[in-house]
């Protein structure tokens, strides 16, 4: 397969586009980005269609395909840019790496950030874990916001095997921070770490200086720590 297999794709997504409905998501994205009007149900069933046709590419030429529909300004073709990594997953090489930070860091909002770094960075870290010191060391001290939020999140599913030296000292590096998504992002990596162990997360709340953002999402299941 070669770059002819993005070009078909966008082709094919750009066949079913929805002005129609294209104008509401533009909007629920705050005019981040254009969008064909493909909702998920939609996008994913077209996207069903074309892979059983054409399969789904592997390796550089994988990468190249995500590459290119990660130029194309409509948000879909991010969208299934990520699902041809999710549906090659388990033959990722540590390489990759570098592609998931190019596509954190390119046409960034959460929406695709989230899914990256707790979907693909998340399972990548598992799977070749030399690699976690190497970049989360390095994005949690990036200007780019959401390098340091992917370093806060890529733990979101690991529940008991979650290195929480790791999580805690980065939240500390980053609690003082304005920014609400990286806010948000310390409240929630707690929250989903407190449905494995809530007395630890009470315990690190009530001893660390958070924002009200971050404590009121860290403690939405558990609630404060008990005296």
């Amino acid at each position: 397969m070669s770059s002819s297999y993005a070009k078909q794709m966008e082709a094919w997504l750009r066949s079913h586009q929805n002005s129609e409905t294209a104008g509401p998501m533009i909007a629920y994205m705050r005019n981040q980005f254009p969008f064909l009007g493909l909702k998920t149900p939609q996008r994913m069933a077209v996207t069903k269609q074309f892979v059983k046709e054409h399969g789904i590419p592997s390796g550089e030429d994988l990468e190249q395909a995500v590459r290119e529909l990660w130029t194309m300004p409509e948000r879909e073709f991010h969208y299934t840019a990520i699902l041809l990594l999710e549906k090659r997953m388990k033959e990722a090489l540590p390489s990759q790496v570098n592609l998931l930070e190019y596509i954190i860091t390119t046409h960034s909002w959460w929406d695709t950030v989230d899914l990256i770094a707790s979907h693909l960075v998340g399972d990548l870290f598992t799977r070749y874990p030399a690699l976690i010191p190497v970049y989360t060391s390095k994005w949690i001290l990036s200007d780019d916001l959401w390098l340091r939020r992917s370093a806060i999140l890529f733990q979101l599913g690991y529940k008991g095997k979650t290195d929480t030296e790791l999580l805690f000292s980065f939240i500390d590096q980053c609690k003082d921070e304005n920014d609400f998504f990286i806010r948000k992002a310390i409240g929630w990596a707690l929250r989903e770490y407190s449905k494995t162990d809530a007395e630890a997360v009470r315990h690190f709340v009530a001893q660390t200086e958070l924002s009200p953002l971050s404590v009121r999402e860290a403690l939405k299941r558990v609630g404060k720590e008990k005296d």
